[in-house]
């Protein structure tokens, strides 16, 4: 019988040892878990930099396991893929930090205005260097409008309301202006492709095919790229409907970048709808028209990665 007891209160110990190391282990891990919140700052192929108030930039490391989600309500959550993670957005990270002090991403999390918000800004990212020196001489011949005005009103000492409603346009729009090409710097623009559709058509045509897998190849071989995709129409028809067809039309040149040319959608820049915003072409004319059914595709990368 006393054979019996011991044993018994020997496995009692053994059980109370395994409950006690689970529980150790079950803390260590939930001491484990981090959150962040902050501003993406930059992408690089799998990873981003997060802005954040107190850590400082927090290197966020994205797999394919991440879940990129927006709240609708209390309860529910839409999901979406991780190309939505665009430099700009306010997010809110949740996972734990790897041997390289790299934070592994569980979960991505940002409201939809903030993201509406974000693509706005990646919509006049990487225009080509010639818009970007006339674009400067613009902002310096405004900046010296700006100050020959200002010199006047100081004179005159007397300023009707329609002349400080310009003044203040010119100073929003000057302000405005700085901040876009602040935001040039940041990165190159390694390859391009244009794609040309019909007209209410989204579907990419087969000539155009070879030049898209091209271009995944050539990123292929770039230290972390992204591809930036932007989708346009003509102004034939409502805004609307142009607005949706420019969206389907960027979409479509996602999922073949993605299932047809193998480039990983980490890489991938959400599609930018951008309906009939920058025309190339005047519409009056069915060339121009033609011209303005586009999608942009540009190979992008980090000039502080690339060393310029």
């Amino acid at each position: 019988m006393k054979a019996i007891t011991s044993s018994i209160e020997r496995i009692a110990l053994k059980v109370t040892l395994i409950l006690a190391i689970l529980l150790l282990l079950g803390g260590v891990a939930a001491a484990q878990s981090i959150q962040v919140k902050g501003v993406i700052n930059g992408r690089s192929g799998a990873s981003m930099s997060v802005q954040t108030q107190d850590s400082g930039n927090v290197t966020v490391i994205l797999t394919d396991a991440t879940q990129v989600e927006e709240p609708e309500g209390v309860f529910r959550k839409k999901h979406l893929s991780i190309t939505a993670l665009v430099p700009g957005l306010s997010v809110d990270v949740k996972g734990s930090y790897n041997t390289q002090n790299q934070l592994v991403a569980n979960s991505v999390t940002f409201k939809g205005s903030d993201l509406r918000t974000a693509q706005d800004i990646q919509a006049g990212l990487t225009p080509t260097e010639q818009q970007v020196q006339q674009s400067q001489q613009q902002i310096q011949a405004q900046q010296q409008q700006l100050q020959q005005q200002e010199q006047q009103i100081h004179a005159q000492q007397q300023k009707s309301a329609a002349h400080e409603a310009e003044i203040a346009a010119n100073k929003a729009a000057i302000a405005a202006a700085n901040k876009r090409f602040g935001e040039l710097g940041d990165y190159n623009i390694l390859g391009e492709v244009t794609i040309l559709f019909g007209n209410d058509k989204v579907a990419i045509e087969d000539e155009y095919k070879p030049q898209l897998v091209a271009l995944a190849q050539k990123a292929l071989g770039i230290t972390a790229y992204v591809i930036q995709v932007k989708g346009y129409a003509s102004k034939v028809g409502s805004a609307a409907l142009n607005q949706k067809l420019s969206t389907e039309r960027a979409e479509n040149v996602t999922n073949f970048l993605e299932q047809q040319a193998n480039i990983p959608l980490t890489n991938i820049l959400a599609p930018g709808a951008m309906g009939t915003s920058r025309q190339v072409a005047p519409d009056t004319t069915a060339e121009g028209q033609a011209e303005n059914r586009r999608v942009v595709v540009r190979i992008l990368q980090n000039k502080g990665i690339a060393g310029t």
